[in-house]
């Protein structure tokens, strides 16, 4: 069984057709769709450039029981208990084998209204919203925000993004690098107000922990997601922001996995626990889950990635850059450059991780040489004359 029908949920049941498993097979999804792709519900769709973003899945040619808007509500012992629409009890659901891929759900702030963006009803909702001329406040300079704000602009709205800490993408980017995309929004038209906490949201406010208010048509909140682990409460299973797996993906018990966003895996490569929020690891990590739920034992630790589309420019990160000892070196200059790249190395001298805007040569090679381990040449990497690749530490270029 298959608990969440989003891309993780999807590509685990096509990876369990593929590798061989030709047995009873139930996709559990709590939305009434099937399973579409999450990225461009704050690029594409929200701009009006598409109106869906369905992945292909044929239910009949997967030999899949696929259950939409049934939700899981316990897990007990090899039973998963479920919840049906206007929380109708559902039925209880036994498995030999299960993988959890329910994903993330936003961080909601006190008060009521506001919008949040998460779903394909989410996107369509607000996407209607934002009206030309509209007042839009957006709670939440991280990646989301930032793309919302992009569409918001295209639209013709007045948009004033509000974040807390002083630089844009602060859970991701130290301040260093952070505070060079803060000039992103004024360049667009877009007012960025930082430092700036917020006390509660409302569908056509903002109340800030000073007691000032803002006003606006439309409030949006960014401001990250958590697993949507609740129902697991009770289960066993050990939670500790997600579901905690180990490299191989397994939840503590050899017929359980986590993957995606929902999971806490442990990363060998990095020597810490780390979270899968992003569509790269949705995509890539069901392969391993289903490989070692059917007998094998292969190991899931690649480096992180993400990608942003903001204000006309492409973003691309990899990596974790808050390792201990690690050291910026920049490709270009943010100040005066429209295209740039940073990279964190650690000690060695290797690529903890890349941030590239508009640079998607130094990106891709940076990712490769950060996930080969490879230590770099620091004096080359610093040169943008130099192909990103050509500084791998002994590399004849």
């Amino acid at each position: 069984m298959v608990v969440g029908a989003g891309l993780a949920g999807l590509r685990t049941v096509v990876g369990l057709r593929e590798q061989g498993y030709a047995g009873e097979l139930t996709l559990v999804g709590a939305e009434s769709r099937g399973p579409y792709d999450r990225p461009p519900l704050s690029k594409a769709i929200l701009s009006g450039k598409s109106d869906d973003s369905a992945l292909p899945f044929d239910p009949e040619k997967l030999r899949v029981d696929f259950r939409p808007g049934v939700r899981a509500t316990r897990l007990r012992g090899d039973v998963v208990e479920t919840a049906g629409p206007g929380e109708a009890s559902g039925p209880d659901l036994d498995f030999d084998g299960l993988v959890l891929a329910t994903g993330a759900e936003p961080v909601v702030l006190p008060g009521e209204g506001a919008r949040y963006l998460r779903t394909h009803d989410d996107a369509h909702a607000l996407r209607a919203a934002l009206r030309p001329g509209a007042a839009v406040v957006i709670v939440g300079a991280g990646w989301i925000g930032a793309e919302v704000a992009t569409a918001a602009r295209t639209l013709g709205c007045r948009v004033t993004v509000v974040e807390q800490a002083p630089t844009p993408v602060a859970h991701a980017l130290p301040p260093q690098v952070g505070r060079h995309l803060a000039p992103w929004y004024a360049e667009a038209g877009a007012d960025l107000l930082l430092h700036h906490r917020v006390a509660a949201v409302g569908p056509n406010a903002v109340e800030f922990a000073d007691g000032t208010t803002l006003r606006a048509d439309v409030v949006l909140v960014g401001v990250g997601v958590r697993p949507a682990t609740g129902w697991l409460a009770g289960s066993g299973l050990e939670l500790d922001r997600g579901v905690v797996v180990g490299a191989d993906l397994a939840a503590g018990r050899p017929d359980v996995y986590a993957v995606g966003d929902v999971a806490a895996r442990w990363s060998p490569r990095y020597g810490a626990r780390v979270r899968g929020e992003h569509w790269d690891d949705a995509l890539r990590a069901p392969a391993v889950a289903v490989a070692n739920l059917l007998g094998g034992a292969q190991a899931y630790d690649p480096v992180p990635y993400v990608w942003s589309e903001q204000f006309g420019r492409m973003v691309q990160y990899a990596g974790l850059p808050d390792l201990p000892g690690t050291r910026l070196v920049w490709r270009g200059d943010p100040a005066t450059d429209d295209r740039w790249s940073v990279f964190w190395l650690d000690q060695d001298a290797r690529v903890a991780a890349v941030l590239a805007v508009d640079q998607p040569r130094d990106f891709v090679a940076g990712r490769r040489i950060a996930e080969s381990g490879a230590a770099v040449d620091p004096a080359l990497l610093a040169d943008p004359a130099v192909s990103v690749k050509s500084c791998v530490a002994g590399s004849a270029g």
